[in-house]
């Protein structure tokens, strides 16, 4: 498993990694799955795709109702295949849900009655999401501490869950560890935060380069799924509604990545299985991997 923050060069790496054990790649970014989603999303070049076979990068549509614990039971098949033709898999991203499923499992929530979560979409639409993040923190404080609470959909899900089974989300996660039968090796790439912080600010100018705004205009009008509503598309959806200018809304992109990649490493620091490098560790990484 190669993980780390956003912008550290994850995908560069993951390249020199699968080249050397002549492996495959299983994607692990919650947002590199969806074919509308390519710019903003960061997907590796098509040289790069075609030079290593890649999994669940571009393989959903937006409109399609997918998350981690799909996620968990689609890798684990997968994986069962590939182990017939390779002794190594490769694993590389940065979505602590998706990684943590694969890796550790994720527990059996209930399905979400759709009544429910149109009403809480309702509410947010009519009262707006500070309402909806004071309810949460009131009831389920330990989630609010950690949620992202820029991203409607994980506070939106979290009340569903209270208000189905009558106990907290937080509560519900078991945190217990599935067996698998497979060894897991983890694998973190980080950088000096001004570093870190200074790719960040240029992989967004890059973005918007290579029409980000374009892509983000064709996608405005499923704005409210909440596969879109993400760093790097809700900050350029204000700017097309008026509420902020084309440079603010660059700059709150740039801000919110940067934000997204301190909860990253935050998530990541309490996983005492992750061996950390910088990404110019080549020869210190291959050593960990062959000893």
């Amino acid at each position: 498993m190669l993980l780390g923050p956003t912008g550290v060069g994850k995908t560069e790496f993951s390249i020199s990694i699968a080249e050397l054990f002549q492996t495959e790649i299983i994607s692990c970014d919650s947002r590199q799955l969806y074919r509308e989603m390519s710019i903003g999303t960061a997907v590796p070049e098509k040289e790069l795709l075609h030079q290593i076979p890649h999994h669940f990068i571009q393989s959903h549509s937006i409109t399609d109702r997918y998350n981690a614990a799909r996620f968990e039971t689609d890798v684990l098949e997968l994986l069962k295949k590939l182990f017939n033709k390779h002794p190594v898999i490769l694993m590389t991203g940065g979505s602590m849900l998706y990684i943590d499923a694969v890796c550790k499992g994720i527990d059996d929530l209930p399905d979400i009655d759709p009544e429910l979560r149109s009403t809480l979409v309702k509410r947010m639409k009519e009262e707006g999401i500070e309402n909806l993040r004071a309810e949460l923190k009131l009831l389920d404080p330990e989630y609010y501490r950690e949620v992202d609470l820029q991203n409607p959909a994980r506070i939106i899900h979290a009340l569903e869950i209270y208000y189905m089974t009558g106990k907290t989300f937080s509560s519900q996660r078991t945190r217990t560890s599935k067996e698998r039968n497979f060894r897991i090796l983890k694998i973190g790439l980080n950088r000096d935060r001004t570093e870190l912080y200074d790719r960040i600010n240029r992989r967004v100018d890059a973005m918007m380069l290579a029409g980000l705004e374009k892509e983000a205009k064709h996608l405005f009008p499923y704005r409210e799924l909440h596969n879109v509503h993400t760093v790097g598309y809700r900050e350029l959806f204000d700017y097309f509604e008026g509420l902020c200018t084309r440079e603010e809304a660059v700059d709150k992109i740039k801000a919110n990545s940067r934000k997204y990649a301190r909860k990253q490493l935050t998530w990541f620091r309490k996983d005492p299985d992750i061996k950390w490098f910088h990404p110019n560790q080549a020869a210190e990484i291959l050593e960990f991997l062959t000893n």
